[in-house]
């Protein structure tokens, strides 16, 4: 599997000599105590260099050694002698160590990757922590193409066996380009990745893969098809490079006929969100071009199926790429929308976009699963006012409905999220959250939103995930028999 290096921060090369010539630095990350347990040339050289440095096992150092790179740059993780520890500590250590091997002026690095019996995984976090810190955004590397890499490229040198080696080395670069993509597409301004860039950005990534690409932007065909999303275009639809649409990415293995599960994602991509006549104010409106996080996310995973080609699973994501903008034309609260499912919805919160965007391809999904293989169903959000207040930054949050439940989908999610340093934490969808949905009036089946916002409302990050499950159709006509399953980044 070769990854092209416009999907990456550098090439990644295996290297089997140490002593080779051609790295100027040499970068070792350890859970260990300086010259404990480290491989020898490593082992002499920390413990000499711990004898006048009784920090060296916390902070590091930049240090001399006889090999021909002549730069150990050695990035601890400090003590990991408590309950709480997990392997987050690496990846930091990995992405500060880099950081400071570019500051000492390496660039050609070699990093060290060494094993550690109590994580699991230890060698893969540690190499993503490191290619993490070789990113450039994509603003600079398209306005100064000098600076499009940090480095020449990442070789890896490990004691552990050649095979085992070669196997983290490709997981790790397909995982890398699909991080990469998400963080361009997440990070990017809102102009850079208005819906039509967006677009324009999938479309040079897939072309000529085997993931292929739909999209839904014509006006006419999203008030018909997708009128929750259509609502929250409405005032952005006035403006051609703000205007949103619907990105269908869908990979299927070479033989359709080895399918054993179909795995299908709906993402939010709010590409910048004022609030819309429910305006966001006293500043906080900054950083809400990340409320296209969620879509670019998934985007990412299906850079990392492209990539892998996983010969058993067919993936289709949705991705909801749209802004929410304040003009004449904008949606406003106490309006009635006929969803895609047939439910009415009425509108009391222009600022709950993400849902309303979300809801219409959901129902499409829904309807997608009927004849697929084994479907798994997944939401994928940006609530991260709430989610953080309950959970703290840096977490994400995974619900199921009572199917996915059954088989401990959100458990799985966690352990897997707790071996690769990707920590989630579960919440329960409960009866008030769906009894906080219910039409209020006769004109209108379900209530959109609390007016004041999901970020100070009682189960702020739970309600909406009810609202899903009805105003997409889940919970009729055998719906709530898929497996399915929110989470909130």
């Amino acid at each position: 599997m070769a990854v092209e290096s416009r999907w990456m921060p550098c090439q990644l090369k295996i290297e089997p000599n140490i002593c080779s010539c051609d790295y100027d630095g040499i970068i070792l990350v350890s859970g260990c105590a300086p010259g404990f347990d480290e491989p020898e040339p490593f082992k002499t050289v920390l413990f000499s260099a711990a004898q006048i440095d009784s920090a060296l096992g916390v902070i590091g150092a930049v240090l001399s050694i006889n090999l021909p790179a002549k730069r150990l740059i050695y990035s601890p993780t400090g003590p990991l002698n408590m309950d709480y520890h997990d392997v987050r500590s690496f990846a930091e250590a990995a992405t500060k160590g880099v950081k400071r091997a570019l500051k000492a002026g390496v660039r050609c690095p070699l990093l060290a990757l060494l094993p550690d019996i109590r994580f699991e995984n230890v060698e893969l976090v540690t190499l993503l922590g490191a290619l993490e810190g070789l990113y450039v955004p994509l603003e600079v590397r398209e306005t100064c193409p000098d600076r499009c890499y940090k480095a020449c490229q990442l070789a890896v040198w490990s004691p552990i066996c050649s095979k085992k080696l070669q196997g983290i080395v490709k997981l790790a670069s397909a995982l890398e380009s699909g991080r990469y993509v998400a963080r361009d597409i997440g990070g990017a301004d809102p102009e850079r990745m208005a819906p039509p860039r967006v677009e324009e950005y999938l479309a040079e990534l897939f072309c000529g893969t085997n993931v292929t690409m739909q999209v839904v932007s014509d006006q006419e065909t999203l008030l018909q098809e997708y009128p929750l999303f259509a609502c929250v275009n409405r005032a952005a639809s006035m403006i051609p490079r703000h205007a949103g649409r619907i990105i269908f990415l869908t990979y299927e293995p070479p033989n359709p006929a080895c399918i054993l599960e179909t795995v299908m994602l709906v993402a939010k991509g709010v590409t910048y969100d004022t609030g819309g006549t429910d305006l966001k104010v006293g500043g906080s409106m900054f950083g809400m071009s990340r409320d296209k996080c969620g879509a670019a996310a998934c985007a990412g995973f299906m850079q990392v199926v492209n990539l892998l080609q996983p010969p058993t699973v067919k993936a289709v994501v949705a991705l909801c790429v749209v802004r929410n903008s304040i003009g004449e034309n904008s949606y406003v609260a106490d309006e009635v929308i006929t969803a895609k499912s047939g439910v009415r919805v009425r509108v009391s919160n222009t600022d709950a976009d993400g849902r309303l965007a979300m809801a219409d391809a959901l129902c499409h999904m829904k309807e997608m699963a009927l004849c697929s293989v084994n479907p798994h169903i997944f939401t994928v959000a940006t609530l991260t006012n709430h989610a953080m207040l309950t959970v703290g930054r840096g977490y994400s949050i995974a619900m199921d409905n009572a199917v996915a439940r059954l088989v401990s989908n959100a458990e799985k999610l966690q352990a897997s999220g707790e071996t690769m340093g990707d920590p989630f934490e579960i919440s329960r969808i409960r009866r008030e959250d769906f009894h906080f949905h219910e039409g209020r009036t006769e004109g209108d089946d379900i209530y959109q939103a609390p007016p004041k916002g999901s970020s100070v409302t009682n189960r702020g990050h739970q309600n909406p995930s009810a609202f899903l499950i009805m105003a997409s159709g889940l919970d009729k006509d055998g719906g709530m028999n898929f497996l399915w399953a929110i989470s909130l980044t």
